[in-house]
Formats: C-alpha cells, sequence, structure tokens
C-alpha cells in the first residue's frame, strides 16, 4: 500500500533513521507457553504533572460523577504492582507523553520535580507529549537523562542535522513474546507551542513509519508492532487505517476515555484519559507463530474505593512537592460550584479565566485558548497551586481593535482546526473561549459555513465594526495578532499578565457563582455538553465507546 500521510505529519525523509537509533532488544524474565504467550501492557498518558490524588469527574452519557481523591501517582504504582504479581515476567508498562508539564511545581522546577516520583513506578519506555518542550529543548534533554527509563520518537531530530534526539524504537521480549515499540509525537509542536519552545529542534512526520515497521518485521526482530503516538485520537485512527502491520496504536494527547477500543482492520486504537486517573491494560496473546489470538482491554478508574495509594511512592512524592507547598497552598478566592474543564465547547474555569482578562483589559471581548489539561476542582477553596494547573504558564495581556469580519472569519477557522473530517486538518486543542461573545455553529457543515450566529455583548457582530478584543501574548506572536485573530489595529501588551488577571478576579467574585446557564458557545447538532472530538462514521467501529 502506498502510505498516505496527512499534511500536518509530512516528514523529509527518514530513512537514514531506520537503524541509526533502535535500542537492543532486552528480554523480561517469564517462561513462554508454547501453544499461546500472553503479554500485557499496562498503559498511562497525559498525567501533565498531576502527581497527586485529585478530583475527577467520571460520566456515562448524560450521568456525571464527581469523586475526590482519585488517581495520583500512588495509586498507578498500586495497580501495576498488582497486575505484575498477577502476570510475573508479562507486564511493559508505558507513559504516553505530556508528563512533565502541567502544574506549579512542574514550571516552577522546569519539569524536575516530576522525575523522582516518575521513576518511582518502574515504567519501562514513554514518549514525549506535544508539551514536553515547554521549558525549552535543553531542559528536555536534561529531564530525559534523568529518567530512570528510555524515551522514544521516530520523528525528533537536533535542528540542522540528522541526529535523532532519541530512539526511533524499541524491541522488548515480554514473556517470550518480540515485541517491536515504535514512538511518534506531534509534528505540529512548532505550531501549537510558541515557535521559542522547540528551537534547537527538528520535528518531522509520519513518513518514515511504514518503512520502519517493514524493516522491523523483514529483519525478524519482531512478531508485533505498537506504535506509542501522542498526535491524538482522530490522528491515530487515521494512521490505523493507512498502516500496514501495526496491531496496536496507543493514543495519547486529546485526553480521550476509550472504554472499548476502536479497531481499525487488524489494528486496535486506544487511550487512557488523563492526569493519572485511569490505567489502559492491554492483554494480547500470541501463539508459537506469532499470531494474536486473543487480545482484550480494560481502562481501568483509580477509584480511592478501588486502589490504595503506595505508601513508598507517595512518600517519594511528597518529597517531592514539599518545598513547593506553601507557594502553591495559597488561597486566592473561593468557588461554590465545582469546577471544569472537560467539554469541547465550554468550561467552568476557562470561563472564570475569560471574564478575568476581559475585566482587566477592558475590552469588548476576551479570548483565551481551549487548553485540556487541570482536572476538576470541588468547591471550597481556590489556590495558587489550583491557578498553575489551569495556566501552568502566565501569559501577558495583550489588546488591539478587529472588525466584525476578522471576527466571523477568526471563528470559522477555529471550526474546521475541531471539527473537519479530515484528521490533517484538525490542529491544537478545543474550541477557544469567549467572554460577552456568544457563538451558534452547526458542526456538521462544510468548512467556512459552520457559522451561524455570532454576538458580543447580546447584538449580532457587525462585518464593518470595529470591536476591542484582548487575549494572552505568546512571545513571537505577530505583532498585529490577538490570539488568532489577525491583522488587528491599534495591537500592544499592558503590564498586566494572566496570573494577575485572574488573582485579581477571583479577589473581587469571592465566591465564583455563575448566575446565568447559557453556554457561550453552542453546537446545533451535537450536546450542550461536549465530551470528545471523536466522531464516529460509518468507517468506524461500531464498539467505539468514550
Amino acid at each position: 500500500m502506498a502510505m498516505k500521510v496527512f499534511r500536518s505529519l509530512i516528514g523529509k525523509g527518514l530513512a537514514f533513521a531506520l537503524f541509526s537509533c533502535s535500542v537492543v532488544a532486552q528480554p523480561v524474565e517469564g517462561v513462554a507457553n508454547e501453544k499461546s504467550r500472553r503479554f500485557t501492557i499496562a498503559y498511562v498518558n497525559d498525567i501533565h504533572a498531576q502527581l497527586e490524588p485529585h478530583a475527577e469527574l467520571f460520566w456515562s452519557g448524560e450521568t456525571e460523577e464527581y469523586v475526590e481523591n482519585v488517581g495520583g501517582l500512588s495509586r498507578i504504582s498500586t495497580a501495576v504492582k498488582m497486575l505484575r504479581a498477577e502476570r510475573p515476567g508479562q507486564v511493559v508498562f508505558i507513559d504516553g507523553g505530556d508528563t512533565i508539564q502541567g502544574s506549579g511545581p512542574a514550571a516552577w522546577s522546569l519539569g524536575e520535580v516530576v522525575v523522582k516520583p516518575m521513576n518511582s513506578l518502574g515504567l519501562d519506555l514513554a514518549i514525549p507529549g506535544n508539551w514536553a518542550v515547554t521549558y525549552g529543548a535543553e531542559a528536555l534533554k536534561q529531564r530525559a537523562s534523568e529518567f530512570s527509563y528510555p524515551l522514544i520518537a521516530a520523528n525528533i531530530f537536533v535542528d540542522g542535522t540528522k541526529q535523532p534526539l532519541f530512539p526511533s524504537h524499541l524491541v522488548r521480549e515480554i514473556n517470550g513474546v518480540k515485541v517491536g515499540f515504535i514512538g511518534l509525537t506531534d509534528p505540529d509542536v512548532p505550531r501549537r507551542q510558541p515557535p521559542f519552545m522547540s528551537d534547537g529542534l527538528n520535528f518531522t512526520g509520519a513518513d518514515s513509519i511504514q518503512p520502519l515497521v517493514n524493516s522491523l518485521r523483514a529483519s525478524g526482530e519482531v512478531e508485533l508492532v505498537v506504535l506509542v503516538t501522542h498526535i491524538g485520537l482522530n490522528k491515530a485512527i487515521w494512521l490505523a487505517d493507512n498502516l500496514e502491520g501495526v496491531e496496536v496504536i496507543l493514543s495519547a494527547d486529546t485526553h480521550e476515555r476509550t472504554y472499548q477500543p476502536i479497531q481499525r482492520g487488524q489494528t486496535w486504537v486506544v487511550e487512557a484519559g488523563a492526569f493519572g486517573s485511569f490505567l489502559g491494560v492491554l492483554d494480547i496473546d500470541v501463539d508459537k507463530n506469532g499470531k494474536i489470538t486473543e487480545r482484550t482491554w480494560e481502562l481501568r478508574e483509580l477509584r480511592p474505593t478501588l486502589y490504595a495509594e503506595d505508601p513508598e511512592v507517595r512518600a517519594v512524592v511528597e518529597q517531592a512537592l514539599s518545598p513547593y507547598r506553601a507557594r502553591a497552598g495559597k488561597v486566592l478566592g473561593q468557588s461554590s460550584r465545582w469546577l471544569g474543564r472537560y467539554d469541547v465547547l465550554n468550561s467552568s474555569i476557562d470561563r472564570i479565566i475569560a471574564d478575568a482578562v476581559r475585566e482587566a483589559a477592558g475590552t469588548d471581548i476576551a479570548l483565551t485558548n481551549g487548553y485540556r489539561f487541570a482536572p476538576p476542582l470541588a468547591p471550597g477553596p481556590i489556590t495558587e497551586g489550583d491557578l498553575w494547573n489551569w495556566l501552568p504558564m502566565s501569559l501577558p495581556l495583550k489588546v488591539g481593535n478587529a472588525k466584525g469580519s476578522q471576527l466571523i472569519t477568526y471563528w470559522e477557522r477555529e471550526l474546521e482546526n475541531v471539527f473537519s473530517p479530515d484528521p490533517s486538518k484538525r490542529f491544537g486543542g478545543w474550541l477557544p473561549r469567549p467572554s460577552n461573545m456568544t457563538v451558534l455553529f452547526d458542526s456538521s457543515k462544510s468548512a467556512g459555513h459552520r457559522l451561524e450566529a455570532l454576538d458580543v455583548g447580546g447584538r449580532r457582530v457587525e462585518p464593518e465594526q470595529l470591536y476591542s478584543i484582548a487575549s494572552g501574548s505568546h512571545r513571537g506572536a505577530p505583532t498585529n495578532q490577538v490570539h488568532r485573530v489577525v491583522q488587528c489595529t491599534e495591537t500592544r501588551e499592558l503590564s498586566l499578565d494572566l496570573h494577575h488577571a485572574v488573582r485579581s478576579y477571583l479577589t473581587r467574585h469571592d465566591p465564583i457563582v455563575f448566575t446565568d446557564s447559557q453556554p457561550a458557545v453552542r453546537c446545533k447538532v451535537s450536546p450542550a455538553v461536549l465530551r470528545s472530538q471523536f466522531q464516529s462514521n460509518e468507517e468506524s467501529s461500531d464498539d467505539a465507546q468514550l
């Protein structure tokens, strides 16, 4: 099959790297059964530096359940130790990336606070996520050198060279089964994250993956291939449709909860939520000829009633976090309700941030990013640590003016980024979060024709009218751009940053109480609360459940 590579994953020809960045096979202790050999993949992804147990929201259909004290590395450790005790020599433990970013202590230590706690879990391998570059290339290299397990990625190179930053793949023998693990992280990192973060690195595409799979299989080095990806669920499914010889794709980045595997041909695609609240368990039975005879997937919720904390790992986490307790524990305000960020369209956390930005800047509207990181927050105090969970970096505020026609173009582009049926055109996180603006759209329509109504302050946007906008400003962003609204006029940066704006807002609006229930962003053809970007179609497995 000719490999069709979606546009955002176009690479630059990596044939030279196929054998130069492999890791020598390491057998795992265990005895193979003559008829069938079983191995188990234990999988976590998108921990986002949430080292401790935290509140979590579980849902099934329209039923919601908030649970406190979920997950954390200590419960992950307990769950994996239980697996290894049940299946000695059969378990390989993998982290799918976005590990060193997502909290105040992680930001304040450039990710170092995460290292010893993660090392205490006994991981076998990991890949870097799109936020791995948050603190710059040198910090990423340093953190990677400190981990006790290898990172793999077939598509990250030292800029201007052919030198891979990490091995492209790793081969492990698990209970007699030779498995090749190939790493692929998001090629869009230099566009999704501020470009200065990835200075010194070159991210290439997925066109090297099929040749690498073919080479591993032709050499007889592996019986099965597992592709460990951090590109989002829709793009992982696209790869499953367009690759041959890959039995499993482990997905990450979009924080999707696949309670049932998504099957495309002979390939299973799975993702294990986020924040260490879940452990994915994939069992695969292989016969003596290297053929899969049975496989099962289970997404385990790490609830406190099901998994106790591992006291040894809890102690390691406490030692790592103790220098930051006073700073993170400072109370900024109170909330009278649960706050969360599990909606493609709207979220209570981002409503606070967007309203805070608009109030601080004194503009008609404010726009903020549709970030996915940050677990829910129970009613009660809102602390400095919570603020840094919501916004792990603080950006200066920027203001400017744009015509209504520019805002319409902006929203059509953002809707395409999130809802395009073509995975290659999906980009970034969830929809932006507006303040003092309402958006009505139809996601089923074609690009450029989804937006049905756009209001500011309760009045329909006029194409020729000027509106003042505020948002955070990334270093290196075009001078005339506010958020991703281009060609703005009278732009300038303020002396305030996002954190200052939110702190001030929490002081003035203590406690946080939302008096209206009308969401700012609404889709005509989806539920009021949309939990996932994954949209099944006629080609998707009927078994897929999120």
